[in-house]
């Protein structure tokens, strides 16, 4: 029996499997699927003060080996998630995160901290990372400064675990990475998309709306896998790493690469039970190598 729990701030997962926010919903759509109780945790969608609209469509497009999105946090804000939400979710048996967003280091802190009053949720992830709105998001992500002052802020008002979601639309992720450790951040989750495009020559403009989107998918993987190793060598806050998981290998190699835990993102939509796989994969793995502990392997690269 492998053991697989793990540890992200104050909150202790039962393995390391988690999905990546914008690409399982509330968790609740993918119950006809799968067993949300077998997942070491769930990451809701982008959830904001106030409710957004997000961006016109078109606002998916496919590429070679991943997909472009510029969704722009669409959601019923915060107060709805709370009455309508999380009733629905804080009985399941894996840890409910919910992906916080917003406009300014205030509105984060108040979003936040309507979060931090529901029992059962003993997680927030910090999107400083978004590329796809025109204001907060990853303006807050791409410097040390910004990225300082939203965790500054939240973190004076929300007292559970806090882990921050980086961009890797930047020079130094590592260094934007030590600046939230420094503020109080508990954990840190990476990647987020790459900023990409895509052209229809046929009508001579950009597949999406806003004419960028982020990318994601398993074409992102070798540069997530890059900088997660990054980052896991220049903090000591527990990594989070995601981008371009498409199974137990994949997932495996985030681990060497020195994650604590992983995030599935694009993967579900092309298979919605792909995170029990990857579940089961982690630990058919470890029992052929004669791995008895995850920790073994955690940052082995």
């Amino acid at each position: 029996m492998v053991q697989t729990a793990v540890q992200i701030g104050a909150l202790r997962l039962k393995n390391p499997v988690l999905t990546a926010s914008g690409t399982f919903g509330y968790g609740l759509e993918f119950a006809d699927f799968i067993d949300l109780n077998r997942l070491g945790g769930f990451v809701v969608k982008g959830t904001t003060l106030m409710p957004r609209q997000g961006n016109d469509y078109p606002r998916m497009a496919e590429t070679t080996g991943g997909m472009l999105n510029c969704v722009g946090l669409q959601n019923k804000g915060v107060d709805y998630f709370a009455e309508h939400i999380y009733p629905q979710i804080k009985d399941i048996d894996a840890a409910a995160i919910v992906n916080v967003s917003g406009s300014s280091p205030e509105d984060y802190a108040a979003c936040a901290e309507k979060v931090a009053a529901l029992d059962r949720i003993p997680a927030i992830e910090l999107n400083i990372s978004c590329p796809n709105v025109h204001d907060g998001g990853m303006a807050f992500g791409v410097t040390c400064a910004g990225a300082a002052s939203v965790v500054r802020a939240v973190r004076a008002a929300y007292p559970k675990t806090l882990i921050v979601k980086l961009s890797p639309n930047v020079t130094d992720i590592a260094e934007i990475a030590r600046a939230v450790e420094a503020e109080g951040a508990d954990s840190v989750s990476l990647i987020n998309t790459l900023m990409g495009m895509s052209v229809d020559i046929e009508r001579r403009c950009s597949r999406l709306s806003i004419g960028t989107g982020g990318l994601s998918g398993p074409c992102v993987k070798p540069v997530a896998l890059r900088m997660v190793h990054q980052v896991a060598k220049a903090v000591r806050i527990p990594v989070i790493g995601l981008g371009g998981i498409m199974n137990a290998h994949d997932a495996i190699e985030f681990l060497m690469c020195g994650a604590t835990a992983v995030q599935i993102g694009t993967a579900n939509f092309i298979d919605p039970t792909v995170t029990l796989k990857v579940i089961d994969g982690i630990n058919e793995w470890c029992d052929s190598h004669g791995i008895r502990d995850l920790h073994d392997i955690i940052g082995v690269v």
